[in-house]
């Protein structure tokens, strides 16, 4: 699991996203940048990129920075481990332009990102074997359906890691969206528009990506707070809404059971916490649609007290009372509940 979230910077918000990076600096957050985006350029460009990476450099940040031929141009600097070293940059991603050659002989002097979704299992050995540290980075995707399907992205994770390198990926952000599309920037397809969270747990428990950057400038500081709890205490924040006489179970941190089939999670606490003393009657028992929050009635007996959330729709059962609802965008977060792993339902 990654250590913590990477933030994107870009020149256009920079200065209104320094307070957030500011707050994020002493996390061991790394950052990702490009110093080829084409809309940024102008005859001040290369002064004001240059004080940002320094900038973000002084602040602690490890700073991995996306670049092509045009950088090389824009610059005017042929040695790009030399501009590296100039602008305070720890690592180069490697875009489009150069050759497997090239590659190899800026990769034996620098950290280099090579691009996870064009890059074979073979040149991905190549390049390691010879490199100071190599790792493969996956593209965000500006435009909506063109994402990556998650058949691919499994595929080429799994071969990349098998090569020996970690891999990283994109999450959306949840705030200021970048342009010109204005439509989020995920690796995958399906993540778009979704919750940070919940995209950063997907990843993470779903496809073992080693490094999660948010592709967009904005994040809100409920979601960071969600993805830190996570990577320190291994506890998965699901925002839900409870019917008044159970929001007692807010905030208590359950177990899933180690049993628990793949279409519901059990709560392996619930029938021993004391909010369950009493008689739980037979009430609102209708359908239970994905992502429904149950507890047994007293038509179960001593099972009666149990709580679960339903991940695939099942239906109604006179001796199972629906009491609450995982809120719609967050239901990617409930599938992300492995067996034995720890979780807790919050208000939002």
């Amino acid at each position: 699991m990654p250590d913590a979230l990477g933030y994107s910077v870009y020149l256009t918000s920079f200065k209104s996203r320094r307070k957030q990076l500011e707050s994020a600096a002493g996390l061991g957050a790394p950052v990702f940048l490009s110093l080829h985006i084409s809309e940024e350029f102008d005859p001040d460009y290369c002064r004001h990129a240059e004080e940002m990476c320094r900038s973000l450099s002084e602040l602690g940040f490890k700073i991995i920075a996306d670049v092509s031929v045009k950088t090389v141009d824009r610059f005017g600097e042929p040695d790009l481990v030399r501009l590296a070293e100039r602008l305070g940059i720890w690592a180069l991603r490697l875009d489009y332009g150069f050759s497997d050659d090239e590659i190899a002989a800026i990769a034996a002097r620098i950290p280099v990102a090579l691009n996870a979704s064009t890059t074979s299992r073979a040149k991905a050995e190549r390049i390691a074997n010879g490199a100071i540290q190599a790792f493969a980075m996956h593209n965000f995707y500006p435009r909506p359906e063109t994402g990556l399907d998650d058949a691919f992205f499994r595929r080429t994770t799994e071969e990349l890691r098998a090569a020996g390198l970690r891999v990283l990926a994109f999450i959306p952000g949840d705030e200021e969206l970048r342009g010109p599309v204005f439509e989020s920037l995920p690796t995958l397809e399906r993540h778009r528009g979704l919750p940070p969270s919940a995209c950063f747990a997907d990843l993470c428990i779903n496809f073992g990506v080693d490094g999660i950057f948010v592709g967009d400038p904005g994040i809100s500081h409920r979601e960071q707070a969600r993805i830190r709890r996570f990577c320190e205490e291994g506890v998965l924040e699901i925002p839900a809404d409870l019917s008044e006489e159970f929001r007692s179970l807010y905030g208590m941190v359950f177990t899933s059971r180690q049993d628990s089939p793949s279409w519901l999670v059990r709560f392996a606490e619930s029938r021993t916490y004391s909010c369950f003393g009493e008689r739980v009657t037979a009430l609102n028992c209708r359908e239970r649609l994905r992502g429904s929050i149950t507890v047994d009635n007293e038509g179960y007996g001593r099972y009666s007290g149990e709580v679960q959330i339903i991940r695939s729709s099942l239906p109604a059962d006179n001796r199972v009372n629906v009491i609450g609802q995982v809120k719609n965008q967050y239901l990617l977060s409930a599938d992300c509940i492995l067996n034995g792993a720890r979780f807790v339902l919050v208000p939002d």
